[in-house]
C-alpha cells in the first residue's frame, strides 16, 4: 500500500472559483447566539442547501467561511457579515435565497453580492448602534451623555477569561446622541415606545452610538459603563442593543456600505 507522503493532503478539495459576501441580520431571541453558535448553523444551512461551499484541505475539512466583527453575545445586529468560498459560480440572489430559507428564523440573510478587492475586514473601521435605555428618566440620559461627550477619556474596566482590560471608551466614540422614545431616534418606529408600546416613554431613551473599532472593541455595555463612570448611571433592567450597520468612516462620519463599491479615501485616489 502506498504511503501519503509528508505534508500531503490528506483530502484534497476542490479550488475556490467564486466568493460571495453575506449580509445578514440576529433578531429577536436568537441574539443569545454566541457565534460559535451562529457560525455552527451556517455550516449546516450550507449542508441543507446544497450550496457548493469549498472545504479547507486536511484530514477534518471544513467550509471555508470568513466572519468578521461578529456582535457579541445578546446584541442583535442588522448588520452581520459572512464571506464564503464556491466550487463554482452560483447567482448570489440564488444563494441568499437559498440560504435564507434553511435558516432558523431571526438569522435573516439580507443581501449577498460578489466579492471584490479590498477584503472585508479593510471595508470596515466602525460600527453604529442603537441602545436602549428603560427605567431612567431622558434628561438623566442625556445629561450622562452630554457628560461623556465632554471627557476626553474615559476609561472602563472590562472582565475577560485572560483577566482585566481597561479600555478608553471615549477615544473610540465618534459619535453619541440621545432621544427620547418614540421621538424617531435611527432605527426605531416613531409611532412606537419601548417593546412596540405606541406613544412616547418618559423612562426610556435611545441612544445611537458610532464605534471606531479599536483593540479591544468598545462593545454596547462599555458605552453604558462609561456613562456609570462619568453620571453613576445604572439602569434598573437590562439594555437592549441592536447593531444597525457597519463600514468605512467617511470625512462626514457615515458609514460606508462594506458591500458596495470600493470607497475613495485619501489613501487610495480615484484612478490609483
Amino acid at each position: 500500500m502506498a504511503r501519503v507522503k509528508a505534508g500531503a493532503a490528506a483530502n484534497p478539495a476542490p479550488p475556490v472559483v467564486q466568493r460571495v459576501r453575506l449580509r445578514f441580520a440576529k433578531r429577536g431571541r436568537l441574539r443569545f447566539l454566541s457565534h460559535r453558535d451562529v457560525a455552527r448553523s451556517f455550516e449546516r444551512a450550507v449542508r441543507r442547501a446544497g450550496v457548493p461551499v469549498a472545504h479547507s484541505h486536511g484530514f477534518s475539512p471544513h467550509p471555508r467561511l470568513s466572519w468578521v466583527g461578529a456582535a457579541p453575545t445578546g446584541a442583535a445586529s442588522e448588520a452581520e457579515y459572512v464571506e464564503m468560498g464556491l466550487t463554482r459560480e452560483v447567482d448570489p440572489e440564488v444563494l441568499r435565497a437559498a440560504m435564507d430559507g434553511v435558516l432558523p428564523d431571526g438569522l435573516d440573510v439580507l443581501e449577498a453580492v460578489p466579492a471584490a478587492p479590498p477584503s472585508l475586514a479593510d471595508r470596515i473601521d466602525a460600527g453604529r448602534w442603537r441602545l436602549e435605555i428603560r427605567g431612567i428618566p431622558y434628561p438623566d440620559v442625556a445629561a450622562a451623555v452630554a457628560e461623556l461627550l465632554g471627557r476626553d477619556s474615559v476609561v472602563v474596566t472590562r472582565v475577560t477569561p485572560s483577566g482585566r482590560k481597561e479600555i478608553d471608551v471615549r477615544a473610540a466614540l465618534v459619535a453619541l446622541a440621545v432621544d427620547p422614545a418614540g421621538t424617531g431616534g435611527p432605527g426605531a418606529d416613531p409611532a412606537e415606545g419601548p417593546a412596540g408600546q405606541p406613544g412616547p416613554a418618559a423612562d426610556c431613551a435611545i441612544l445611537t452610538a458610532v464605534v471606531r473599532q479599536t483593540t479591544p472593541t468598545v462593545r454596547p455595555d462599555d458605552v453604558l459603563s462609561a456613562l456609570g463612570v462619568v453620571a453613576g448611571l445604572t439602569p434598573p433592567v437590562p439594555v437592549t442593543a441592536t447593531r444597525l450597520a457597519q463600514g468605512l468612516l467617511d470625512d462626514g462620519g457615515d458609514l460606508v456600505d462594506p458591500l458596495g463599491a470600493v470607497p475613495v479615501t485619501r489613501e487610495s485616489p480615484a484612478g490609483s
